[in-house]
């Protein structure tokens, strides 16, 4: 058995019927709505994070908000070309984790590797807290048990992704649909607008307007861009999970990210549009989201199913991390550098303990904040803009030594989306760095660390097991099997009956205590023993101490000193009654003793358990 080479996932898929697995996997549709949540959730605090930053600048500054929101969308517009050709390149996923492991460098994989963590479990946190902001400022009365609130949200989502990523996609798809479709049927609305059609949202709410400002800085557009950038957070989850997709996986998993690059960047555009439209300025309490559905459908009907609509998309938006972040921890135990149990498959195709892991986390980050997103949002975005940087970097390595058709024109383009996200990175740390964002750099090295240190103990035990050379040829040794007993029954009998199949020599031991009864129940022992006459010596291990795992265990290293060619099996029988609650009746002597011999010898243990029937 080694502890290095987990098997592969398409070994393990091979074993299935065919259709088994596919069964499980994503089509572009249902990818889209699994994967995509995040960024679409993103148009709720995107358009608003820009607003707020040339807000700073008055009624003027408010003027940039379309030019620096085409300046995003021409980003994600090179993001996406850049992932689809990530998907591609790398189609067992990874995202800016595989791109940095080929062309930048173990080390920088494992920055990539960090930041997307980071990304990924923040996303969680802060879209289930974003979520439960909106339903308490509908219902007020339910802010006192906001915390309570997300971890029920976390509990729901962790739940349906343990049932598979193709259920949890068919739970989103509806939600998904009409966000969009709510957003999409705003901006046309609103685009036939030449004035608000209510303003009811805002009325009472006080502006953050500054007054009397007549210019705007380099440094404020950069900052609303880095700002806007926010939005862009999403956009390469579906490269890193292309495994999950049904096959054609690339193909898929291509047309899903297309599909999300269109609809974010209508979106985006379109509010930016309408902002620009109706004159829009932010106010205290209400979100910029909420003014644009006053402003184009009134403050009706039309207006609560995009604020339910948005609630909702955003409470479920989480739902990104938990189809991405999996596959990337099964990469990274895949390389050794994260416990190879986060490389397992449940039935459903499911990455289990990726999946509880996050939650798991989530979950301590929503009892830091107690459930606050204004918390956690200056957190959030710095590590994406690192994966981003990174993987940008990495293709365009990859172009240079690939040097396919129009190489040089992919290479230019990435290396734009690596300028203009590095900055991004560079601006939003700065501007943040006092509100939390110092977590983050403290966290992302830590974690690399920590990468590092496992990596180097999976090395050692590779170094010791011979992992890579061929062994000596198998022979035979002397093998001895030890069989601790208390009294004559059934389970002795067949405890003994193993042993003697087992090896060459088997003995039993039993071990006596200085009490008086204890001594009546030796010396009945072993009249009975005499009496039963098994063909199997009895060996009494007397005892100082109300204990039987260490005598046990000096005993066998006793054997290993006197017979050092011998191989000592220690068979410990167990009882296992046909009800769990009557499990709780056992003594546990076999796991003490398994306990004992495990820590003091090299001796192997097998636990035989003998099932009860009946009652």
């Amino acid at each position: 058995m080694s502890v290095l080479a987990p098997e592969p996932a398409t070994a393990i898929a091979d074993e299935q019927p065919p259709d088994t697995g596919e069964r499980h996997r994503l089509t572009a549709l249902t990818g889209l709505a699994a994967l995509s949540l995040d960024a679409m959730a993103s148009v709720a605090y995107g358009p608003e994070a820009i607003v707020l930053v040339l807000a700073a600048a008055g009624g003027y500054g408010l003027g940039f908000t379309l030019p620096v929101t085409l300046a995003i969308a021409a980003l994600l517009a090179v993001l996406v070309a850049s992932y689809r050709q990530v998907i591609a390149a790398f189609p067992d996923g990874g995202g800016s984790y595989a791109v940095a492991r080929t062309h930048l460098g173990r080390r920088t994989s494992l920055v990539a590797a960090a930041s997307l963590v980071l990304d990924y479990v923040l996303n969680v946190a802060v879209a289930t807290t974003a979520g439960v902001a909106a339903l308490t400022s509908a219902f007020p009365g339910l802010y006192g048990d906001r915390l309570w609130l997300c971890l029920g949200v976390l509990v729901l989502i962790t739940a349906v992704n343990l049932r598979g990523i193709v259920e949890s996609a068919k739970a989103f798809i509806a939600p998904t649909a009409v966000f969009v479709v709510s957003i999409l049927a705003m901006i046309l609305v609103g685009l036939f607008r030449s004035a608000p059609v209510s303003t009811a949202t805002a009325q009472g709410h006080a502006s953050v307007l500054a007054d009397n400002a007549t210019t705007v800085g380099a440094l404020l557009l950069l900052k609303a861009f880095a700002s806007g950038c926010s939005a862009l957070t999403g956009v390469e989850a579906i490269a890193n999970a292309v495994p999950s997709f049904r096959t054609p996986r690339a193909r898929r998993a291509q047309h899903a990210e297309i599909a999300l690059g269109v609809l974010l960047g209508v979106m985006l555009i379109g509010l930016a549009v309408l902002i620009s439209r109706f004159g829009l300025q932010p106010v205290a309490g209400v979100t910029v989201l909420a003014q644009l559905a006053d402003a184009s459908l009134g403050h009706n009907w039309a207006f609560y199913v995009i604020q339910f609509a948005t609630m909702i998309l955003l409470a479920l938006s989480a739902n990104t991390s938990f189809g991405g972040l999996p596959v990337l921890l099964k990469l990274l135990a895949r390389d050794n550098f994260l416990p190879h149990v986060f490389a397992l498959k449940a039935d459903r195709q499911v990455h289990r303990h990726g999946v509880l892991a996050l939650a798991a986390i989530s979950a301590a980050l929503l009892l830091f904040s107690g459930g606050d997103t204004n918390t956690l949002v200056p957190l959030f975005a710095i590590g994406v803009f690192v994966g981003f940087t990174i993987a940008q970097t990495g293709m365009v390595r990859h172009w240079r030594r690939e040097r396919g058709p129009k190489w040089l024109g992919k290479a230019v383009l990435n290396g734009l989306g690596a300028l203009l996200t590095g900055v991004s990175a560079v601006v939003v740390t700065a501007t943040k760095f006092h509100d939390g964002a110092w977590l983050i750099v403290v966290a992302l090295p830590l974690l690399v660390v920590s990468f590092e240190t496992v990596h180097r103990a999976y090395t050692a035990i590779g170094e010791r097991l011979d992992l890579g050379r061929v062994p000596d040829c198998p022979h035979r040794d002397r093998s001895l099997v030890i069989v601790p007993v208390s009294g004559l029954s059934r389970l002795t009998a067949e405890a003994l009956n193993a042993a003697v199949s087992l090896g060459d020599e088997v003995r039993a031991v039993t071990v006596t205590h200085l009490e008086p009864e204890d001594r009546e129940s030796a010396s009945a022992l072993r009249r009975d023993w005499q009496l039963w006459d098994p063909g199997v010596e009895l060996v009494e291990l007397k005892s100082g101490h109300r204990t039987v795992g260490r005598p046990i265990a000096e005993y066998v290293r006793k054997i290993y000193q006197y017979h050092p060619g011998t191989r000592v099996t220690v068979l410990i029988p167990e009882v296992e009654p046909s009800r769990v609650w009557q499990r709780m009746l056992q003594n546990q002597r076999g796991a003490v003793v398994a306990h004992a011999v495990r820590r003091d010898t090299d001796a192997a243990i097998c636990r035989l358990r003998f099932r009860l029937s009946g009652r």
